[in-house]
């Protein structure tokens, strides 16, 4: 089914034009090739707003003028069906304990937001929509007092952070409730949430067809940090914070002493161990920007997700997973989540400790051809957010269906 010509309001998780390309921006870009999309972008807090406004290159000027109450908010994109709604700075109120004072201030945040949302509906003359809010659990009652058509709940992760944990279970719980449907990406989110929500759908996590494009370009250089680096390179992309199996990537790096293990990523430091940082093949990069992602993935000869099973794990779909298969390159994976074999067609390697990591890593290396390049290619482009949220627009458009019928 089809979601065409239609109007979908969407609250994100994230800034638009920050260094981390999310799920809720892939989205918003996809549904705006056939729809009108008004993307509302992560409000600041004051704070927020005054540290990025004293930072070389902070703000531009034309964002800048946007948070001003007596701005339109809205920023244009590359896209003519995509813009940006940029709300007036609100009230920091998370370090609030739960309660009354907490829900009243949020109370009031959230009407300076859905102040700049009827602007905008009544300057474009918006008569009906779709609201979507992009796991952004921290404003769940946007929708309140805008009638939109059908509202949509995109939960992308479990929820683990002590920041988003204070106030986000009592608030993703009545969000998850009250909307009228929810998406998940990972079959243990949807168990979760099918029991609160009984139109509950399962749509995976994917990867950016324009990096596969990329990430498969021969005149491709390697990344510059990783050059001087020996091979074969067993590769990490992403953050470096809890859910990583930090025993068993040291047991498999101290057993692999000719292996280069790159780490790519921002780094959590209380959870990263002193004595896997301090090996001698071990070599963490920091934070990549964006835009050489794909250099980095072409530099790896092995790519490694080595997160623990637990709880928490079981429930992520993790984007690197065909972002590496995009670029060819093999895939070393521990067990976290069984659901994932559905989707990766035998071309990953799942292991449950570190010597069948070790000798997983080991067997692709002497095993990789071009045959197996090419299917792992194939399977990335069965996976792409295109069809993705080809995928969510179908489910959104059946429930407006059954909705007006």
């Amino acid at each position: 089914m089809v979601l065409k010509d239609k109007v979908i309001i969407i609250l994100g998780n994230t800034r638009y034009d920050g260094p981390i390309q999310a799920t809720s921006v892939f989205i918003a870009q996809n549904l705006a090739l056939h729809n009108k999309v008004f993307f509302i972008d992560y409000p600041f807090t004051i704070k927020d707003f005054f540290s990025h406004l004293l930072k070389k290159n902070g703000l531009s000027a034309e964002r800048l003028k946007k948070y001003s109450i007596f701005s339109d908010g809205l920023l244009e994109t590359e896209l003519p069906g995509l813009k940006i709604v940029i709300t007036p700075p609100v009230i920091p109120v998370n370090f609030l304990p739960e309660g009354k004072t907490y829900r009243n201030i949020l109370y009031f945040n959230e009407c300076l937001i859905r102040k700049r949302l009827k602007k905008i509906i009544k300057a474009e003359k918006i008569k009906e929509f779709i609201f979507i809010n992009s796991f952004n659990f921290h404003y769940p009652d946007i929708a309140n007092g805008l009638h939109p058509l059908l509202t949509v709940y995109h939960c992308v992760d479990p929820m683990i952070v002590p920041y988003d944990m204070k106030h986000g279970i009592q608030s993703e719980a009545a969000l998850v409730s009250k909307s009228d449907l929810v998406i998940c990406t990972s079959m243990a989110l949807y168990r979760e949430k099918s029991k609160e929500n009984k139109n509950t759908y399962f749509v995976p996590n994917a990867t950016d067809s324009d990096l596969l494009e990329k990430v498969q370009d021969k005149n491709l250089s390697v990344h510059a940090q990783v050059r001087g680096i020996k091979s074969p390179i067993v590769g990490y992309l992403g953050t470096i914070e809890r859910r990583i199996n930090y025993q068993l990537l040291q047991q498999v790096a101290e057993a692999n002493p000719d292996y280069s293990f790159v780490l790519a990523g921002p780094v959590t430091a209380t959870y990263l161990p002193q004595s896997l940082a301090e090996l001698e093949n071990v070599h963490l990069l920091g934070a990549i920007p964006y835009d050489q992602v794909p250099q980095l993935i072409k530099s790896f000869d092995i790519a490694i997700i080595p997160f623990k099973k637990d709880e928490v794990s079981n429930t992520i779909f993790p984007i690197k997973l065909f972002e590496y298969l995009g670029a060819g390159k093999p895939v070393i994976a521990t067990d976290f989540n069984d659901d994932l074999r559905e989707f990766t067609e035998d071309q990953v390697s799942y292991c449950s400790d570190a010597e069948s990591f070790s000798l997983s890593i080991r067997t692709a290396l002497m095993t990789n051809s071009e045959e197996l390049i090419q299917k792992r290619k194939e399977l990335a482009a069965k996976n792409t957010w295109e069809n993705r949220t080809a995928q969510i627009a179908s489910i959104i458009a059946a429930h407006l269906e059954k909705k007006n019928a």
